[in-house]
């Protein structure tokens, strides 16, 4: 690693202690950087380095809501805007417990190259809350959303910033911040995205992560002369990108033989069956673990089960991985056990789930494909930018006018990735060729606008 990009990462662990995230996010991204600033020396002299790491904007906030019993609830609410060079902040909305300024600037780090590499003007930015929606009623939810809004609202705008969801966000609670929006500043525009089809919203972007990602590694796998069909693959988590992921790979003739959620993983031989999956995740909110009722062949294994250090959705025997879930889910020893029992392929749904020591593992053997997050799930960022140019034309596009805009989209990002990681001699690694082509485009529109 060259002595600019070691200096900025040691200024960065001693400026941001206890964002152990954040500093693996930009290890990831600067450690792959440096055939780029060896060949052109003007983004050192420009301090690009410096001024990408900072975030041009943070927004700290109290939130205040009063639950079912009468009693107040207090929780921190956050907008990290990272970096607008390239157009106007967007980035989810996250409400979980593990919220915390590091992980919203990790986020919204990922987000300033993967918005770039759609081609779609957008910056970067990241935002949430400590708040957890589990166990909260709908009107504990509401009361939350609104009292969030009336503190967001200052610092968003639809040329500004445009938020949208994330883990805990999803369409129940965007409606809920959108009223309130709405209520206090009179506007109807496209503020968020993910949106009710009905009041704005953009037919496919449910499924816009999942199907992306499927895209992106049939892409990737074509351009070695395979595919995806006959392939049986292991997916974690259970969510909106684990779901559309298992369809896509369905509709491709693959079959997805695991699911995950916090407290166990399925293993169902026959194939995972979406439509339980949905029933059982969108309709009625319940535990994986109720999976292998209907499903007689299917066997869940609780995490108390794993073994220590290990995710075990990774133990089972797969010719690709879909990991899906959160950050870090996919360590050295689970990708050491994936490749020994035959996984030759990685395509990263979640953003960051994998340690840097699987990724360099991963990029060490000769005969594996892996398809790095900030490419790979860029299709949900992409389609919500299409749902705000549905919003500023005041139209709507149908499913399957998105689903190939989203297409091109998935393989414009392969192509450009490889592309860039074929000019600087290292062609096939798409880590090294989607994090220089969307650094470039963003810090090339930073030096020409100045130093601000």
């Amino acid at each position: 690693m060259s002595a600019y990009i070691n200096k900025i990462l040691e200024d960065l662990k001693k400026s941001c202690i206890g964002q152990e995230v954040f500093i693996q996010a930009a290890t990831e991204v600067l450690s792959s950087l440096e055939p780029l600033l060896n060949s052109d020396k003007k983004y050192e002299k420009h301090a690009i380095l410096e001024r990408i790491t900072i975030p041009e904007r943070v927004v700290s906030f109290r939130v205040t809501y009063v639950d079912d019993n009468g009693k107040p609830r207090v929780n921190n609410g956050y907008r990290v805007q990272f970096n607008s060079a390239i157009g106007p902040y967007k980035g989810g909305l996250r409400f979980h417990p593990s919220v915390n300024l590091g992980v919203l600037k990790f986020l919204g780090f990922e987000q300033i190259f993967k918005n770039s590499l759609t081609g779609v003007s957008m910056g970067g930015g990241k935002g949430g809350s400590d708040f957890d929606p589990k166990g909260k009623s709908d009107n504990e939810i509401m009361r939350f959303c609104q009292n969030f809004m009336s503190e967001l609202y200052r610092h968003i705008g639809n040329t500004t910033d445009v938020p949208a969801g994330d883990i805990g966000v999803g369409g129940r609670e965007i409606g809920y911040l959108f009223g309130q929006y709405k209520k206090i500043t009179g506007l109807y525009d496209g503020i968020l995205t993910g949106k009710g089809l009905n009041w704005g919203g953009s037919l496919a972007r449910t499924q816009a992560t999942g199907y992306g990602s499927v895209y992106f590694i049939n892409n990737m796998l074509k351009k070695a002369g395979l595919g995806l069909e006959g392939k049986k693959c292991a997916v974690s988590g259970s969510g909106n990108v684990a779901i559309y992921t298992v369809e896509k790979l369905k509709q491709l003739g693959a079959t997805a033989i695991t699911v995950s959620d916090s407290n166990g993983f399925v293993y169902d031989p026959d194939g995972i069956d979406v439509a339980l999956l949905k029933e059982l995740k969108e309709i009625k909110r319940a535990r994986l673990s109720e999976y292998v009722k209907s499903k007689p062949n299917a066997k869940y294994t609780p995490s108390t089960e794993y073994k220590a250090g290990t995710n075990g959705v990774w133990s089972v025997p797969c010719d690709g991985a879909f990991p899906s879930a959160t950050q870090n889910e996919l360590n050295l020893e689970d990708i050491k056990t994936l490749y020994a029992n035959g996984c030759r392929f990685v395509c990263e749904g979640a953003n960051m789930p994998s340690t840097l020591e699987a990724i360099d593992f991963m990029l060490a053997q000769k005969d594996f494909y892996f398809a790095p997050a900030k490419a790979a799930n860029a299709g949900g960022v992409a389609t919500s930018g299409l749902e705000m140019m549905q919003n500023a034309g005041m139209t709507s596009w149908s499913f399957d006018e998105v689903d190939t805009k989203l297409q091109g989209i998935m393989k414009h990002i392969f192509e450009l990735s490889y592309e860039t990681s074929k000019e600087f001699g290292q062609e096939g690694n798409i880590v090294l060729g989607s994090n220089i082509a969307g650094f470039r485009k963003v810090a090339d529109a930073m030096i020409d606008q100045g130093y601000l």
